[in-house]
């Protein structure tokens, strides 16, 4: 078999998938110190971008992406890189976009053309472009003529089950310059719902030769080869499964591709860890919206690692920061232990 030529080094081909509200800085740090081979940054609008009319949320992805750009300028060639994941529907505004994100130091464009949350499909972005092919090739055509750095391409198997054309717009991507294409094995009208075709993925194998990457329900090293093995793809993308446990991806990577594997922190050690990220939220979006952003987080380290359900509870309600940490080493027990 030919190994793959990515468009950046992956090692491990393990990626971290877009995430809106979850993979933000805080997260994708966390997620680094174990290792990963690629981390994609959540999905910013490329309007928002450009006129820099941003929310609050905005613009802390928009930060957090300037912050990697500046300690990779600083140290090349060490830690994971970040790609800069764009949507939108106006071919102007995504170059420039990525124009801005390459300025910054994104050293790649994703293109997102998966979404299935019915704000951006209204807005006819993210897999609302599987019903207009055309449209997503000038979305393509202007973000690769933009920049230098390679552009990548995420999207769905198709619309629906009567719209298939995940291969078709695979090929056209590739011919138009996309560098890698990443196919999430369920259409857009099921959501998150069902279960993942991963044989389906294999058709767009079959349409391109530039690199493709599996996406959808790959929440192990089983799963992960069992997904390899029915798409033909080159590489896993990981998503949910990563929510409390930013270990998973080099856990992956070290069953399936021999990279150094992860210790995976229990006691002191994992409330140290949820402490140090609660900690880094807290600072990176301030108290008041990194309190809320947070509780997310915190039930997902809990739920992994079988805390008491009590406890889960109380940091839930909890608004004193303090309150929380002093919390963390007994909610991070399994039930077992705190009994």
């Amino acid at each position: 078999m030919n190994t793959p030529r990515f468009p950046v080094p992956l090692a491990p081909p393990v990626l971290l998938a877009p995430m809106s509200g979850i993979t933000d800085l805080p997260f994708r740090q966390m997620v680094a110190e174990f290792g990963a081979g690629l981390l994609v940054s959540e999905m910013i609008a490329s309007g928002e971008m450009v006129t820099r009319q941003r929310s609050v949320r905005a613009g802390t992805r928009a930060a957090g992406t300037r912050a990697e750009a500046t300690r990779a300028r600083a140290k090349v060639g060490a830690g994971v890189v970040t790609a800069v994941q764009l949507a939108g529907r106006d071919a102007g505004a995504m170059a420039e976009a990525a124009r801005i994100a390459e300025a910054e130091g994104a050293p790649m464009i994703d293109i997102n053309m998966g979404c299935p949350a019915k704000k951006v499909v209204g807005g006819l972005s993210g897999s609302a472009l599987m019903r207009d092919l055309d449209l997503a090739l000038r979305l393509i055509d202007a973000v690769v003529a933009a920049v230098r750095v390679p552009v990548t391409l995420k999207t769905r198997l198709g619309w629906d089950d009567d719209c298939l054309n995940a291969p078709e717009l695979a090929a056209r991507a590739e011919a138009a310059g996309v560098t890698m294409i990443t196919i999430h094995g369920r259409t857009r009208a099921q959501f998150y719902t069902g279960r993942a075709d991963w044989p389906a993925v294999r058709a767009v194998r079959e349409a391109v030769t530039i690199p493709l990457i599996v996406n959808g329900d790959i929440v192990d090293a089983a799963t992960a080869r069992r997904a390899l093995m029915a798409s033909g793809a080159d590489g896993v993308m990981v998503g949910r499964a990563a929510q409390g446990r930013p270990w998973l991806l080099a856990q992956i990577g070290a069953a399936l591709y021999g990279t150094p594997a992860p210790v995976v922190p229990t006691g002191a050690a994992l409330a140290d860890l949820v402490a140090r990220h609660y900690e880094a939220i807290l600072g990176f979006y301030g108290r008041d919206l990194g309190l809320r952003i947070a509780r997310k987080h915190l039930g997902w380290y809990v739920d992994a690692a079988g805390g008491p359900a009590e406890l889960r509870a109380r940091l839930m309600r909890e608004s004193d920061p303090a309150q929380v940490l002093a919390l963390l080493p007994d909610a991070l027990a399994p039930r077992e232990a705190a009994a």
